[in-house]
């Protein structure tokens, strides 16, 4: 009955920043653009982004204001992550790029583990499986 899971969305206050964060830096690519009227909230500017097959819908409305910062952990959705081949490598890319973790490396018997942030403030979690 249920295929996959079909796209992560992100409310963003800064559509064209987060776009080229993540075609920029973590290599997604647009695929699509598009603009809804009518919206309880405005008008709703979205663009859908892909990598490896996952899309990344960045929504922006124009009075969105960022949730309140918390260091507590709480219920429901914590962050995406992606896979990489190589953790140092992608680590280094990364730097070259101005982007430090947010936390780790960390290095497991089955993976290794980091996050970086988006401009967001969005954790994005790094995992290298090990084979």
């Amino acid at each position: 009955m249920f295929k996959r899971i079909d796209h992560i969305e992100l409310l963003t206050g800064e559509p064209q920043r987060a776009v080229k964060f993540y075609t920029d830096v973590l290599g997604f690519r647009v695929r699509a653009t598009d603009r809804v009227t009518g919206t309880p909230r405005g008008p709703l500017d979205l663009v859908y982004l892909e990598l490896g097959g996952t899309v990344l819908e960045l929504m922006s409305y124009p009075d969105a204001k960022p949730a309140p910062a918390s260091t507590a952990f709480h219920f429901g959705y914590q962050m995406m992550a992606l896979e990489v081949e190589d953790m140092p490598k992608a680590l280094a890319e990364l730097r070259t790029k101005g982007i430090a973790p947010s936390w780790g490396p960390v290095t497991r018997e089955k993976y290794a583990r980091a996050e970086i942030r988006d401009p967001d403030g969005n954790s994005i979690e790094l995992r290298q499986w090990m084979r």
